[in-house]
């Protein structure tokens, strides 16, 4: 089943898709014009679970603000395997901007951990938009390269701590999130069993 989307002004939550754009990290600073003039360009759309936002290899990427619900950034090798690179929730952004920018294929797709609601729209819109107003544009560039900078520390972890590790770390930099990602999704980002995970959750860790 396809998601619905629709523009914000059709949208039957117009007025607290409004507030939750409001309340964006990168967004809240917008000026009332600056807002007017973005929301032309956003499409609203509420997925189900374990839609696929982005899939990776294609050259047409959106920018997502994320209004409700859990998106997770996956990375998959030819034989199929996937892994998670990171998870974010609603206030946040998910983008593939870096690849844009380079002119290469998403090297990630973002899926939906739970039911979700987001506002996105055409890249080269956003971009055009974000080169009109240095200090987002500054904003935003801070915030993808602090995801990438959260994407290779995690990846250095797996390395380098044991299970409990991992799991402390998570709940150190995550804990909003523990109860909300399914344990499987969980396990499979920290490179973890699930019956591992539950292991450790018996013995207070989680």
């Amino acid at each position: 089943m396809n998601p619905s989307s629709s523009t914000i002004e059709e949208h039957p939550e117009r007025n607290i898709i409004r507030v939750q754009l409001a309340q964006n990290v990168l967004l809240k600073g917008m000026t009332a014009a600056q807002t007017m003039e973005l929301e032309e360009h956003l499409t609203v759309v509420d997925c189900r679970k374990g839609f696929w936002l982005l899939h990776q290899g294609i050259h047409e990427m959106e920018q997502y603000f994320i209004l409700e619900g859990v998106l997770k950034r996956v990375v998959s090798n030819p034989a199929g395997k996937q892994m998670i690179l990171r998870f974010a929730a609603e206030g946040e952004m998910e983008t593939s901007y870096a690849a844009w920018r380079l002119g290469t294929p998403a090297p990630y797709s973002i899926v939906c951990v739970t039911r979700a609601r987001v506002a996105k729209l055409p890249l080269r819109d956003w971009v055009a938009f974000i080169e009109r107003n240095p200090a987002l544009k500054q904003a935003f560039e801070y915030s993808v390269m602090h995801h990438m900078s959260d994407i290779m520390a995690h990846s250095i972890t797996l390395h380098l701590l044991d299970a409990p590790g991992r799991v402390q770390r998570f709940m150190r930099k995550h804990v909003e999130l523990v109860d909300r990602i399914p344990k499987k999704e969980l396990a499979s980002y920290l490179n973890l069993s699930a019956e591992t995970l539950s292991r450790l959750k018996q013995r207070g860790k989680i």
